[in-house]
């Protein structure tokens, strides 16, 4: 499992939490409100707008999008939310790709960070397909050590699966990580860590890279 990850997490809810009393951004509120619950809370929200669009079309109108942030408790008045709408409906369109808007949330990350997250993530896909899966792991990733394998609850697959659905899209986990699944994990723990000189030493430990 992902070294010091929980600690990460609590350092960086509660930095979001105390950004959040600073900023006036917009965008940079509602970001620092979902970091306020964790590395997930992006992927959270992402998992209450996946609920609301009923018609799979993968877009949001203004008052989905509103009773998302409602559902999701953010706070957030009716003049900010439709800023913020405004923002991501680039042609004006009255709907917002909400793939699109996730990955704008997503905090931003220094190229140097990117490309040590696509190490670990290069040397986790195994097969190279852009896609880490369980076959992926066998290569890489030893199950053996895991105490729910030892004491007999999971197979090595079992195990492995557990691993994959750390960074699995919580409302779509099919086992299978792709690049922007991995990207985002990370995107929210890389939130909490200040440096990247301490973030490159925190993957490459984790990794072995």
């Amino acid at each position: 499992q992902m070294p010091g990850t929980a600690r990460h997490d609590r350092e960086m809810a509660i930095q979001a939490k105390r950004n959040l009393s600073k900023t006036t951004d917009p965008v940079e509120r509602l970001r620092l409100q979902c970091l306020a619950r964790g590395s997930a809370g992006i992927k959270g929200l992402g998992r209450v707008f996946r609920i609301m669009d009923d018609d799979n079309s993968r877009t949001l109108d203004f008052k989905e999008f509103v009773k998302g942030l409602n559902d999701y408790a953010m706070m957030i008045d009716k003049e900010e939310a439709q800023e913020i709408f405004q923002i991501f409906d680039k042609d004006g369109s009255g709907t917002i790709d909400f793939d699109e808007f996730l990955v704008t949330l997503r905090p931003p990350m220094s190229n140097a960070r990117k490309e040590i997250i696509m190490q670990a993530f290069r040397k986790l896909d195994k097969t190279g397909d852009g896609i880490i899966t369980i076959e992926d792991l066998r290569g890489v990733y030893n199950a053996k050590h895991h105490p729910k394998y030892q004491n007999g609850d999971w197979t090595e697959d079992q195990v492995f699966r557990a691993f994959l659905d750390n960074f699995d899209s919580p409302y779509d986990k099919d086992g299978k990580v792709t690049t922007e699944e991995f990207m985002n994990y990370y995107a929210g723990v890389s939130a909490s860590i200040d440096t990247d000189v301490y973030f490159i030493i925190m993957m490459k430990n984790a990794w072995k890279l």
